[in-house]
């Protein structure tokens, strides 16, 4: 009986850290690279005090979560450019594939929340089943 519960102890256990490595895509603005409802696995910065990715050390064509001044939720963007602010800072200029124009702000690296995991150059994504979540978020 108490392996039992073990087992479902560690089950739950490791769906919930699975889960904080998942994000839902909100918008298109990243098409035809993944698609509004799509999921992409992540890294994040700071996962229960460990980083699994280091914001400095970021590199153009990686694609970042990070909180925008301009939009309510986390903005699933690709780096274009980075650049070293007049404080001497790190600071990424970042675009949706889809959007005619980069983001209207730049981008700082306590600003990062996670950097999409990808194998080669294809982000790791769970087609569609976002949904759901979008449709329970009224979004």
């Amino acid at each position: 009986m108490s392996r039992e519960i073990a087992s479902y102890v560690i089950i739950i256990l490791v769906g919930i850290v699975l889960a904080q490595h998942l994000n839902v895509v909100v918008s298109g603005s990243m098409e035809p690279v993944f698609y509004r409802g799509d999921v992409v696995v992540i890294e994040k910065t700071n996962f229960l005090g460990i980083q699994e990715v280091n914001p400095s050390d970021l590199k153009v064509g990686d694609i970042i979560i990070y909180h925008a001044n301009w939009f309510p939720e986390p903005v699933i963007h690709r780096i274009i450019s980075i650049q070293t602010g007049s404080d001497g800072q790190t600071y990424y200029v970042t675009k949706g594939d889809n959007n005619p124009k980069p983001d209207p702000s730049l981008v700082s690296t306590s600003q990062v929340q996670a950097k999409v995991v990808s194998l080669g150059n294809q982000p790791l994504i769970i087609p569609k089943i976002g949904y759901i979540t979008l449709w329970i978020r009224g979004l």
